[in-house]
């Protein structure tokens, strides 16, 4: 049967759970696949080549040993798929998917024991917040994820993984209204005395800039805090308008000058108010 689907699915990699994704419900239950599922197999699969390098280093210099925490993770399709495919194979690897919605946990947890994952996978009902003094954690943590994690929880995120020091971050920020916010709310006193302000007159221009300023200002973080940052896109726009990825790579080397751009942007926009957002030390 899994053979059968393999030979008409030539998208599903040959190392994949058939079993796996038809309790994503990526597959129907008879093998088959939609058009939503194929999009979201297609982008999930792309994410995996940009991470699957990134993992082997990992498992390379720390004698095989491998510990990766997804934020925001809710039904896990990430972790799901970064274990069935590379990690299960190390023996001494452990995904952790940390979720604040219960129902999403305990169904991972299901899922997680049903395809005998459950050695190597571990889902948590938290906040990023209670993720960074948990004793569930692993003190050392390698790679962090956060895809789609909504508003303000890809900045929690971040501030995970620079937190523990993670050899790598990887996000794929979602809508995030705070700058945006700040940015509509001091509209009335700012337009007008810079033409720089036309950057966010119109409604959906605010909005568009706030999410463009948002991603700027975490990428300078990043490299104020001894990353090197790769920013590009995960699938093409007929694909996703949300498809902006971030690699970060710990090298140790913190640069004061994008801390200073950050202090820059922040007084440049009037957005001084979010400093402690995105300008911080730890």
């Amino acid at each position: 049967m899994a053979k059968d689907i393999r030979e008409q699915l030539t998208e599903i990699k040959p190392e994949q759970s058939i079993e796996l994704l038809k309790e994503l419900h990526i597959l129907t239950r008879d093998g088959k696949i939609n058009q939503d599922s194929r999009r979201k197999l297609k982008q999930v699969y792309h994410l995996y080549q940009f991470i699957l390098p990134l993992m082997q280093d990992v498992v390379l210099q720390n004698d095989g040993k491998l510990v990766l925490v997804d934020h925001g993770a809710g039904k896990s399709y990430l972790g799901f798929i970064l274990y069935d495919l590379f990690i299960k194979s190390i023996s001494d690897a452990l995904v952790i998917g940390i979720e604040s919605r219960t129902e999403l946990v305990q169904k991972s947890r299901e899922l997680s024991d049903k395809l005998g994952f459950s050695n190597g996978m571990k889902f948590f009902n938290m906040l990023v917040e209670e993720a960074l003094t948990s004793p569930k954690i692993p003190y050392r943590v390698d790679i962090v994820t956060a895809l789609h994690a909504c508003d303000t929880a890809t900045d929690d995120a971040l501030k995970f993984g620079l937190t523990k020091k993670a050899k790598y971050i990887v996000l794929i920020p979602c809508c995030q209204a705070e700058v945006a916010s700040v940015l509509r709310r001091d509209k009335g006193s700012v337009l007008g005395k810079t033409s720089f302000s036309e950057l966010w007159r119109h409604p959906i221009h605010t909005r568009e800039f706030g999410s463009h300023l948002t991603n700027v200002l975490r990428c300078l973080q990043l490299e104020a805090m001894g990353y090197q940052v790769t920013v590009t896109e995960l699938v093409g726009w007929e694909h996703s308008m949300k498809n902006e990825l971030i690699i970060a790579k710990n090298i140790g080397q913190c640069r004061k000058s994008s801390r200073a751009r950050q202090i820059e942007i922040l007084e440049s926009y009037h957005l001084g108010a979010l400093k402690e957002r995105f300008a911080y030390d730890i």
